[in-house]
């Protein structure tokens, strides 16, 4: 974390873990009365976004801390729950929607973890299979230096059999993931893309290679994997370039750990186009050829889409035959013609992510 600024709640004063924060950042921080205040001081720079990765806000996290994944009507959704333990990222993706989601953007930490642990006990007492993860409104691992989390997750987790956590990164900082008793209730994850991806749209990440050390080591540790092909950039030779991230992927890690792989492509709201043109310059990935998808989001073309998910499916099964690979926010027409099934006819996607959770991590209703 490149934290410049930092600031708390006057409401946190006193909670646990408070002080450990402050001393790991070698930062006191500035007691504000209000978050409004410092949204405001975020809104007023040249770069609000960029100035919302360098500050720091503990505070409360005033409403749940267990969601429901914001998927859409008009696309299959896989019933993620969302562990909100706070919000916004130190890394810099040009694709990254929360540029635009969150008005400023502001790197938050929730610190009234007494009301998490209620939320999480009582989601732990429910007779069905809960897969939570940290990583929609962050990175699940960026929080390590300043918060050592994990440490508070990951144990919790591994005491009880309905739930599974998610920790999605694309990171590296796992060390302190060797020493937990985790039962294999925790699943390391990680956003998978080219390398040439990486370098030019993922700024501030890990390379491919170290992400693929990273996940061989928590295998190494009983951990069982998980990964992510979202988003997908389509451009000239792309094909080869997935290809050999799927073949090195499977030359670092069993294909028999992997309790999922989720693809989706590139897709984006209309306001994130003029931040990617503001802040990446660079970038061409908003200038290919989309159309406005149900969930009004700009997606390429479905014909397109379907080419090359084939392609990418068929190269995943190649090396992991019996993995289950799923969609992000497709329709029945896609999983129909590129994977021969829809997720109703095998009693819904909910279903499928459960039963493999079942047989990779052990949980049970």
């Amino acid at each position: 974390m490149n934290i410049t600024t930092l600031f708390i709640d006057a409401q946190v004063q006193g909670e646990p873990g408070l002080e450990n924060i402050q001393s790991r950042l070698g930062m006191a921080g500035k007691v504000v009365q209000s978050a409004a205040e410092v949204f405001d001081w975020i809104s007023r720079a040249d770069d609000p976004v960029q100035r919302g990765k360098e500050t720091l806000l503990l505070t409360r996290n005033k409403g749940a801390f267990i969601r429901e994944c914001p998927g859409t009507r008009s696309y299959i959704c896989c019933g993620y729950k969302i562990l909100h333990i706070g919000t916004f990222c130190t890394m810099d993706c040009s694709y990254c929607i929360l540029q635009a989601y969150f008005h400023p953007p502001v790197l938050q930490f929730f610190m009234n973890h007494g009301d998490m642990m209620q939320e999480l006990q009582a989601e732990f007492q429910k007779p069905v299979i809960s897969r939570i993860g940290t990583g929609e409104f962050t990175d699940s691992m960026i929080w390590e230096h300043p918060t050592a989390f994990s440490s508070v997750l990951v144990p919790l987790f591994a005491s009880q059999s309905r739930a599974v956590l998610e920790l999605k990164t694309k990171t590296t900082d796992i060390r302190r993931l060797k020493n937990y008793t985790h039962n294999r209730k925790t699943i390391c994850a990680w956003s998978l893309n080219t390398e040439r991806v990486i370098r030019e749209q993922e700024r501030r990440t890990t390379s491919l290679e170290a992400r693929l050390r990273a996940a061989a080591s928590c295998e190494s540790w009983g951990y069982p994997l998980a990964f992510h092909f979202d988003p997908v950039v389509l451009y000239d030779g792309c094909e080869d370039e997935y290809r050999q991230v799927i073949q090195k992927l499977f030359s670092y890690i069993s294909a028999d750990n992997v309790v999922w792989i989720s693809v989706g492509t590139f897709r984006f709201i209309p306001a994130l186009k003029t931040i990617i043109q503001n802040r990446f310059s660079d970038s061409t990935i908003i200038y290919g050829e989309f159309i406005s998808g149900l969930d009004a989001k700009m997606r390429y073309f479905k014909p397109v889409r379907r080419e090359f998910y084939r392609k990418l499916i068929g190269w995943i099964k190649e090396c992991a035959p019996d993995v289950l690979v799923y969609y992000c926010m497709e329709d029945n027409d896609i999983w129909e013609t590129t994977l021969g099934f829809t997720p109703e006819s095998r009693g819904g996607l909910f279903k499928m992510l459960d039963e493999s959770a079942a047989r990779h991590c052990g949980v049970s209703e």
